[in-house]
């Protein structure tokens, strides 16, 4: 059997292949004519069948823990929500919902809510990444409406990436943009990030810009285009309203290039730089994500960047705009049905017509009449007592809200929590009164939308396990359990997403963007076939629509595009004496979210496998931490522990922490518990990028690891959980030693076997393995600090069949046998292939391309996500880069 479907991951939205064999074997590969990717993936995607298993499934209904039967958990929620609208209201209710969500599921659960349970309290988990560009957008077009597609990068002459680390959050667009960079090197990159990354390394400038400062930056880039002459008058004299405003707020806050680089802490030189090439290039691109967007003025950074390509008309042609790129893979498709609380359905708000419209379209008379509440503020209101019941599906708020412990707190004390969700035990789990068992990736069937409007067919290769279900499903049963039968007599996700095609085009005359009503009218057989097709989908343009504004028309009443007025404003708070750093959080390479699905694969773990804080060795120094050892980040929210990792591509001041591991998976190492729920005041997105925090070393009484072929719970203030091959490892720490470590050893790995041990018992000093018919069964390692030996030697032992006399002796050492080849942290996860290796290559051989490691290593040739650290090494190991 062989599928074609789209990739779970990020916005990107790449086609797969999925050959499923006779004997069930599952191998997926890039699908070579989606428009996407053309058969790239990233180290996510390539990893993808190593993701499918059942372990930690959520497989069957459950009430407060007991297994029940599908009609006892789907009638307890909806007699649950109907007590409570019935006592309290409907906007004591509210739906929490994700962008992992397919179309089709998220269009039932915002007509449920907003058109029969009469409340605009359902809001996504896309608020937390993508509300600032949709509010932006909306005022400067008139509609959530992304004007470009990939193959602009590739034919712009400036490319402009702010906010955004490409190279690890959108692997597959990177590449894209880099084999165009190859093609042609006279395109020029411009990377806007406070850190170096590994986006950085494509680029021709960096501009490390201070935390806080990109409207400054781009209100100068605007007076630099007015004072040099570089506008497109006609442009905006026929299709723009505003340019007196936004230019005036742009003179008085940032009159200079030496006004804008005092503020930003760049040098004048390299400010000057970027806005010559900026001013000097028609073809100009701006690729911005969440650096922009998770922010407390996120809406007006996206306007200041959207002003300065209507000013000089660089939107609506091959190569030119500004381009948002969306974190999730159906973002935009929850956006398109209303998933956020403050939309209606396909892109409509709650004006007094929009509200009739739809009303008669879905023949109700109980639609919401005003925006519900954000994400920030919804469970606020749950912590507040005003929310009584709240439905969470294929999201794990507990780990990825803002000021997480707080709204975790909250979710306990609340009266009735839904989950919906494939996996059994997360955070948010953890939390609920009733769970039911979803479909996951792989089982599910509908629509996604990519980043540049492009709606791909998700299509199911598996049989769901146990008793799960489809999310759109699960939502249809309840509707119907509530009396909406006849408007929920949906029976297959084909059913669904002809109703929202027709939807999108129900009385609109070309005044809404988004408009896919050519679709409306599909066939079962049709729908099962569609390709890939970026909206608009009109009669006229029956096989979608690559790029928007092209006829220079916009979707306000005017016709006209909008500039706004953009008053720079510092950050929520600001770093001081108590709180001296300022926090900025992210994704790594090879991880997902809150990593309930990309901990299954244990080669996904190689790159990084355990929290971390990057800061400059400056303020390691002055903060008394050292790299590798551990330390205790604290904000005025909460507290986490992680590793330490010094680099200068750090900017002083700041520093940086992934956020993908929750107590599931790492104890107090929750990024979520730190940040700010400070929010923009017009999108509501929370300030991700700016926490005010201190750092402090973490000196417990022990560190340790622990190496074991089966996973369990062991008793440490400090724990990872990092999955192997054929085995699992535990970083360790504990406040308090233990009386005993031999004792401790035995409780956790079991007394059976023979063992070999040493013991230090005053140096604070034990190591310790556990073999069983020849084979390693598990072994520890405990130290006074958090010098141990190298984890990847002992790791393979696990694979070692008998266990040599050599290998027995380098257990009771803690020392790699003589011929072990040091492979040092992983760069390339598709090979293993560390970044010892890699640098002994690069000198030994004379390597100085990504190429030449490629023939030599085969580092780089698969996935290519570790390119850009590639050519890093290079730089580092004094090569020049060819």
């Amino acid at each position: 059997m062989n599928v074609a479907t789209t990739c779970p991951y990020c916005g990107v939205g790449c086609g797969l292949r999925v050959t499923r064999a006779p004997d069930a074997a599952i191998t997926v590969a890039g699908d070579p004519i989606h428009p996407a990717n053309a058969g790239w993936l990233c180290s996510k995607g390539a990893a993808l069948a190593e993701t499918l298993g059942p372990d930690g499934r959520l497989l069957h209904p459950e009430i407060r823990g007991a297994r029940v039967s599908w009609d006892a958990a789907l009638d307890a929620v909806a007699a649950g929500l109907a007590r409570v609208r019935d006592a309290r209201g409907p906007d004591a209710l509210a739906f929490y919902v994700s962008g992992q969500l397919l179309t089709e599921d998220y269009y039932v659960a915002n007509k449920l809510m907003k058109g029969f349970l009469g409340s605009a309290n359902i809001d996504t988990n896309s608020r937390l990444c993508m509300a600032s560009a949709v509010a932006g957008q909306q005022r400067a077009f008139g509609a959530d409406a992304v004007p470009c597609s990939y193959e602009d990068l590739e034919q712009a002459d400036l490319v402009v990436v702010v906010g955004s680390n490409a190279a690890w959050c959108h692997p597959v667009l990177f590449r894209r943009l880099q084999r165009a960079k190859e093609g042609r090197p006279e395109l020029k990159v411009v990377t806007i990030d406070p850190r170096r990354t590994a986006t950085s390394e494509l680029s021709d400038l960096h501009l490390a810009l201070a935390p806080g400062t990109d409207a400054i930056l781009f209100n100068g880039l605007l007076n630099y285009l007015r004072a040099s002459d570089r506008l497109d008058l006609e442009f905006l004299e026929m299709h723009v309203e505003g340019f007196a405003a936004a230019s005036a707020a742009a003179r008085a806050t940032a009159p200079s290039v030496p006004a804008v680089a005092h503020a930003c802490g760049l040098s004048e030189q390299d400010i000057a730089r970027f806005y010559h090439w900026f001013a000097h290039t028609e073809r100009v691109v701006t690729l911005y994500s969440q650096g922009i967007n998770q922010s407390a003025s996120g809406t007006d950074r996206v306007n200041g960047i959207i002003n300065c390509h209507l000013a000089t008309g660089r939107i609506g042609q091959p190569g030119a705009g500004p381009f948002s790129i969306t974190g999730q893979p159906n973002a935009m498709g929850g956006r398109e049905v209303g998933g956020l609380a403050t939309q209606l359905a396909a892109h409509m708000d709650f004006a007094p017509e929009a509200v009739d419209r739809v009303a008669r379209f879905w023949g109700t008379t109980n639609v919401a009449r005003k925006p519900g509440l954000k994400a920030v503020d919804m469970f606020a209101a749950i912590e507040r007592g005003e929310i009584k019941a709240v439905w969470i599906m294929a999201t794990n708020p507990a780990v990825s809200l803002p000021d997480a412990d707080r709204f975790r707190a909250a979710l306990k004390r609340c009266e009735l929590v839904i989950v919906s969700d494939c996996v059994r035990h997360t955070d948010t789990t953890a939390c609920a009164h009733i769970l039911l068992p979803a479909a996951a990736w792989g089982e599910k069937d509908g629509t996604v939308t990519n980043s540049e409007r492009r709606i791909s067919r998700q299509r199911a290769f598996l049989e769901a396990p146990g008793e799960a279900r489809p999310d759109w499903w699960i939502v249809t049963q309840v509707a119907r359990r509530l009396g909406f039968g006849a408007q929920f007599s949906y029976e297959t996700p084909a059913d669904i997403f002809r109703e929202h095609a027709a939807l999108s085009g129900f009385e609109n005359a070309g005044t809404r963007a988004f408009d896919i009503r050519a679709l409306a009218d599909l066939t079962d057989a049709e729908y099962e076939a569609l390709a890939p097709v970026q909206w608009p989908v009109t009669r006229s343009a029956r096989r979608g629509t690559a790029r928007l504004f092209t006829d220079r028309r916009f979707f306000h009443s005017s016709g006209k595009a909008r500039m706004l007025p953009i008053t720079p404003r510092e950050p929520a708070n600001l770093p001081g004496a108590e709180y001296p750093l300022a926090l900025n959080t992210g994704r790594v390479r090879d991880q997902w979210h809150t990593m309930t699905r990309t901990a299954q694969s244990a080669r996904l773990l190689l790159h990084v496998s355990e929290p971390y804080v990057e800061i400059h060795p400056d303020d390691a120094r002055a903060y008394g931490v050292v790299e590798g050892a551990l330390a205790r980040l604290t904000s005025a929210f909460g507290e986490m522990i992680a590793r330490v990792q010094l680099s200068r591509d750090q900017r002083p001041g700041s520093v940086f922490v992934p956020i993908h591991w929750s107590d599931a998976l790492a104890r107090r190492a929750r990024a979520g518990a730190l940040v700010n729920p400070a929010t923009d005041p017009i999108s509501g997105q929370p300030e991700f990028k700016h926490t005010p925090v201190r750092i402090d070393a973490y000196a417990p009484a022990w560190h340790g690891f622990l190496l074991t072929r089966h996973p369990g719970v062991f008793d440490a203030d400090y724990q990872v959980q990092v999955k192997g091959e054929a085995h699992w490892r535990y970083e360790l720490a504990g406040d308090t030693p233990f009386t005993s470590w031999p004792a401790q050893a035995r409780a956790w790995l079991g007394s059976h076997g023979e063992w070999l041990e040493f013991e230090d018992a005053k140096g604070g000093r034990y190591r310790a393995a556990c073999i069983d018919d020849g084979r390693l069964r598990g072994c520890l390692f405990v130290a006074p600090t958090h010098e141990l030996p190298a984890r990847a030697w002992l790791q393979a032992l696990f694979a070692a069949e008998p266990l040599r006399t050599e290998e027995r002796l380098s257990l009771l050492s803690g020392r790699a046998p003589l011929a072990t080849v040091a492979e040092g942290p992983i760069v390339c996860s598709c090979f293993g292939i560390g970044r010892d290796r890699l640098i002994n290559a690069i000198r030994r051989d004379g390597l100085s391309t990504p190429e030449a490691i490629g023939v030599k290593l085969r580092a780089g040739t698969s996935c290519g996500s570790c390119i850009p650290e590639l050519k890093a090494l290079i730089a580092s190991s004094g090569r020049r880069v060819a």
